[in-house]
């Protein structure tokens, strides 16, 4: 922004002298500009966001994006977030490479962010959570699922996520870890689509993500070895083309600040 002229910022000078002698202020501790609006109080109404905000979500993060949306519009009312589309970050990164507009993408892993990187959408993804497995079990277990070894019996129905999603590169290099061999009776495209099957009772166990499972009493977890070496850690970025990129940043900032990871850890998400 241009400095004032020198004439100007005497005009402005004489202006609040005039302003002095017409309230009366005439201490010398009461400052001429203390009956006008301050800079920061021109600042926000300048840097008042406002209009649509459209987010793209890992399916894991429903519960915490739902939440996290709440907040924001409170805190902001002139900005509308728009239904979050919740989907497996590999269906969501493709339909974003394919054009579909977004403000805000947060993924459930850095490998379909980087994907959306590499197109040039993406503006310096930065990590805000993680998640780990367990294997959910209809509530009551009627499977009798102890182990991740169970998981290999051709007696029980097993779902998982579908290989390039995820929870599904998760599940595979977990149960390679421990050497298991499941033949699933689905490969579903996000890891709702698999708690949604195990809490119907359509199967017996899935692997899911921790916060899955948190608060649904149709399901329960059993633990899953060596699944704190398998850690999911999911980045968050505005997009280059996003139609409104202040509310876009404001609320990646706000997932971000304290107040945002008070909201994740809440609902089971572990530190990025």
């Amino acid at each position: 922004m241009p400095r004032p002229s020198s004439r100007s910022a005497l005009v402005l000078s004489l202006a609040a002298a005039v302003l002095l002698a017409v309230t009366g202020c005439t201490s010398a501790d009461s400052p001429a500009a203390s009956t006008a609006p301050t800079a920061s109080t021109e600042t926000a109404a300048v840097d008042e966001l406002a209009g649509d905000l459209t987010i793209f979500a890992a399916a894991s993060l429903g519960a915490a994006f739902d939440e996290l949306a709440a907040q924001f519009e409170q805190q902001h009312p002139d900005v509308d977030v728009l239904p979050i589309s919740y989907d497996g970050s590999s269906t969501l990164a493709t339909q974003l490479i394919e054009g579909a507009p977004a403000d805000v993408f947060a993924s459930a892993d850095e490998k379909n962010m980087q994907k959306v990187a590499d197109e040039g959408l993406a503006v310096a993804p930065e990590l805000f959570a993680s998640n780990t497995l367990v294997i959910a079990v209809p509530a009551g277990n009627p499977g009798g699922v102890k182990t991740i070894e169970d998981l290999a019996d051709p007696a029980l129905t097993v779902v998982l996520c579908a290989p390039e999603v995820p929870c599904g590169a998760a599940a595979a290099t977990l149960l390679a870890d421990n050497g298991v061999t499941v033949a699933a009776a689905s490969l579903e495209q996000n890891v709702t689509a698999v708690l949604t099957k195990v809490a119907a009772g359509e199967a017996d166990a899935g692997l899911v993500y921790a916060t899955d499972v948190i608060g649904n009493d149709d399901v329960q977890a059993v633990a899953a070895a060596g699944s704190e070496n398998v850690v999911n850690h999911y980045p968050v970025t505005v997009l280059t083309d996003a139609s409104n990129p202040d509310a876009a940043a404001a609320f990646v900032a706000f997932v971000l600040s304290a107040e945002g990871q008070a909201v994740l850890e809440g609902l089971g998400f572990g530190a990025a």
